[in-house]
Parts: structure tokens; C-alpha cells; sequence
């Protein structure tokens, strides 16, 4: 079912939680199992509930690049003109920024421990397969399968010619499957609940009709044999979310790692 050949095809962190990803060569695992400046800020209302694309479909037409090394972000919404703030220093001009796009107060909070991940209980990276990709892709007809990843947004894209492959890292409920990304100790724990974010067009929030009930259709006619069905009391779930223990805090996971299941 695998060769040993399955290795880290790409890193993406989402700085400020629900805007674009950055891409980077190699991440840093936190205390908490997260990875380095993933979901590190998040928009908030004014009663501290978040702003996400989950709840506003607007997020989709911002875009956002990012200047890590000196915590920057440059933003524009559309082909609009684009500004820069420091996450920290602009904090203010950047919370008017998406108030005067959202029509709404706008926080912008950090969180440097563990960032703002919607699983508090399974904050390690997410991973999904490019063969997963690729057929997911093919199913709605987008050509690139890049613009799947953006759809689904996963942390961990490993290099998998099988559609799928991914499925075989997580097991039964309330069980750990343990595997290796490069010398970092990683226990997958379940099937990624999808929410209505993959159904949007990532550049402009377009909604592909009948998404969710036609992903679920072809999920479950693909269900592979290797992963656990009893973990789907749906089929709208697609990637694996993990933990990574503690004694791996400190450790780098790089673009190139081995991903290697260990059961």
C-alpha cells in the first residue's frame, strides 16, 4: 500500500486564520503541536466571536501576502490598491482596515501558544495526499488542483500518487495512529469534518452548487479499504487532523521529509 516514498510536497501556514496561506520551506512545532505562526492572528467581532469564511463569504475576496521574518502583511481586496501593516506595530490601522471592508468593529487577536486552530483538542498540522487532491479535483472538473488545496486548506500536502493514501493515519475512535514526519513523532487522530468553505470558489467565493452532498456521494463510493469507515458517520470529511506530542516541541518539519506510518 505505500512504497516508502511519501514525503512533504509542500508547507502552508495561514498567519492571520481564514486569509491565504503562505508557503514555506520547513515550520517549527510549537509546545502545543501546532506549527509555527499557523492561525497565529484571528478577526473577531466586537462580542469576540470570529470572523471566518465560515461565517462570511466576503473573507474569499481578500488577498493576503505575508513577510513573516518581520511579521508584515500586505492586503488588498479584489484588484484594489494594496497596503501593508505590521502585525503588531499596525494593529490598530489594520483592525480599520477590515472594519471598513466588513462594515463591522473588527479585533485582530494573536495567539503565539497554540493560534486560533478550529480543533483546540487536535492542533497539529493537517495532511492531506496530492493524489487526494488530484481526484478531488477531478470530480468538480477544476483544473488545477492547487486551487482544491486552497479550498480545503491543509497544513501538510505529502508527495502520494494515491488518491487517498492519507486515509491510513488515522484508525478507530479514540486511538492514535503514529507516524513520522521526518524525526517529528505525529499521531493522527481522525478524518477532517469539512465545513462549508470548501464549497466557495478561494479567489472569489463563488459557490460550486451541491458540493457538499456530491463530495460525500463520491467520497463514499471511494472509501478506500485501508481506512476506517467507522470514522465517517458522513462523508464530508477529507484530510487527517493530528497531535504532536510535547517532547517534539522545538523539531522542524521541511519541505522533502519522509512521511513514514508506523503501525
Amino acid at each position: 500500500m505505500t512504497d516508502g516514498t511519501e514525503c512533504i510536497q509542500s508547507i502552508s501556514l495561514y498567519p492571520i486564520k481564514s486569509l491565504d496561506p503562505i508557503q514555506v520551506p520547513a515550520a517549527r512545532i510549537l509546545s502545543s503541536g501546532a506549527l509555527e505562526h499557523d492561525r497565529e492572528f484571528a478577526l473577531f467581532d466586537a462580542e469576540g466571536n470570529w470572523i471566518n469564511g465560515k461565517r462570511d463569504g466576503r473573507i474569499h475576496r481578500i488577498r493576503a501576502a505575508y513577510d513573516l521574518e518581520d511579521l508584515r502583511v500586505t492586503l488588498r481586496v479584489d484588484n484594489s490598491t494594496q497596503e501593508t501593516f505590521h502585525l503588531l506595530e499596525n494593529r490598530r490601522e489594520l483592525e480599520a482596515w477590515f472594519g471598513d471592508f466588513l462594515g463591522l468593529p473588527v479585533l485582530v487577536n494573536r495567539n503565539t501558544t497554540v493560534g486560533f486552530p478550529d480543533d483546540l483538542e487536535s492542533p497539529g498540522p493537517t495532511v492531506v495526499g496530492s493524489g487526494t487532491l488530484r481526484e478531488v479535483s477531478a470530480w468538480f472538473e477544476i483544473e488545477d488542483p492547487q486551487r482544491t488545496h486552497r479550498r480545503f486548506r491543509p497544513n501538510i500536502e505529502i508527495s502520494s500518487a494515491t488518491p487517498f493514501w492519507e486515509d491510513r493515519l488515522f484508525g478507530v475512535a479514540d486511538a492514535k495512529v503514529e507516524f513520522r514526519i521526518g524525526d517529528v513523532t505525529v499521531h493522527g487522530v481522525n478524518p477532517c469534518q469539512r465545513c462549508a468553505v470548501p464549497s466557495r470558489d478561494p479567489l472569489t467565493g463563488s459557490v460550486t452548487l451541491d458540493f457538499q452532498s456530491r463530495f460525500a456521494k463520491k467520497r463514499e463510493q471511494t472509501l478506500p479499504a485501508w481506512a476506517t469507515k467507522a470514522r465517517f458517520n458522513h462523508y464530508y470529511r477529507l484530510a487527517v487532523n493530528t497531535r504532536i506530542p510535547v517532547s517534539e516541541a522545538g523539531k522542524v518539519v521541511r519541505v522533502g521529509d519522509l512521511v513514514v506510518p508506523l503501525g
